[in-house]
């Protein structure tokens, strides 16, 4: 393949990953999340918080591209199977935080006071990557993209996985800027409203996973 071609290949499948994977992740609506459950933690501990949550999440969309497939066919799972059962789990997650409930001021102090520099490593991935940021229906969704950048030719397979790879590392990057300064970017809202504006996102997000789940179950009707 000629390079400008080569080029083109890289750049959309880069475009691809992230705005397929992005809105799922969608750092913005788990922002009021992140600033609650860190709630009066050092500002030194969150700056590092949220660069290795960032780094959890490149990390984690990166594995499920390049090798979720694979773990797809060693276990005999099938593509749509996998989009239907990430919608069910993207539709279900952004029921949950349609009706959530704001975290009560005592429960957001025993999570900053449990958010040490002797812990900050162990609660990095879990719970604040896996599955606050980075839950079962994003990593559905980064096999998914893997999965459909498979092509016959080496060369152009190896652009279209570089191209991904590099999409989920500035995805992992925006995670990281926008947990960093989530209290700057949501102080003008007020309270009332980041609710507001974390009910509009689940909203979204929901909306996002049935579409996940028809596709998926299209696929399926199709093969019948």
């Amino acid at each position: 393949m000629e390079i400008p071609l080569l080029l083109a290949t890289f750049g959309k499948s880069l475009l691809f990953a992230v705005a397929t994977v992005l809105p799922i992740i969608n750092p913005l609506a788990t922002a009021p999340l992140f600033t609650t459950l860190t709630h009066g933690v050092h500002d030194a501990i969150r700056a590092d918080l949220a660069r290795r949550i960032g780094r959890n999440v490149a990390v984690l969309l990166t594995g499920a591209t390049l090798v979720g497939s694979y773990v797809l066919d060693f276990f005999g799972v099938s593509l749509p199977i996998v989009r239907v059962a990430g919608g069910l789990v993207v539709a279900s997650m952004a029921w949950r935080m349609l009706n959530a409930q704001q975290a009560a001021d005592g429960d957001a102090d025993q999570m900053a006071q449990a958010v040490t520099e002797s812990n900050v490593r162990i609660r990095a991935f879990y719970p604040l990557t896996f599955p606050l940021t980075c839950g079962p229906g994003s990593i559905a969704v980064a096999i998914t993209v893997g999965a459909s950048l498979h092509t016959p030719r080496v060369t152009e397979s190896l652009v279209t996985f570089s191209g991904a790879v590099l999409g989920m590392v500035l995805i992992g990057v925006l995670v990281a800027l926008t947990y960093r300064y989530a209290g700057r970017l949501l102080r003008p809202l007020g309270e009332i409203g980041q609710i507001v504006f974390m009910r509009l996102m689940a909203f979204i997000l929901l909306s996002i996973g049935v579409q996940i789940l028809w596709d998926g179950v299209s696929a399926l009707l199709r093969s019948v």
